[in-house]
């Protein structure tokens, strides 16, 4: 698994350059996922949380699943009020948690 943590007040530049190492990590490593640690982070502002469910769709696209974790409430207050989706990206509350979630089998999904 690749994990990543997000400083607390992250720039754009920061965030983009993130996506692309995390982009090169998982061709390089070929990790099952990705857990992106955010407990840092105290503010989310539309560009950070665009590139956080970009790259998670990314990560899928190369095969991994992504777990979001450590959103404090401020970043879950914010991410409600830009009305961001996040798909089928997980959350756990802490790092452990989001571990625990990327060792078990993925939920198979339903022939249409």
């Amino acid at each position: 698994m690749l994990m990543v943590t997000t400083p607390a007040d992250p720039d754009d530049l920061m965030v983009k350059t993130r996506q692309e190492e995390v982009l090169r990590a998982m061709e390089r490593y070929r990790p099952k996922g990705l857990v992106l640690d955010i407990s840092g982070v105290e503010t989310l502002d539309s560009f950070f949380a665009r590139t956080v469910a970009e790259t998670s769709r990314m990560v899928g696209l190369m095969g991994g699943r992504t777990v979001i974790a450590g959103m404090r409430p401020s970043v879950v207050i914010a991410a409600t009020q830009l009305a961001l989706t996040l798909g089928g990206i997980l959350t756990a509350l802490t790092v452990d948690r989001a571990l625990d979630l990327l060792s078990a089998p993925p939920p198979r999904r339903r022939r249409a």
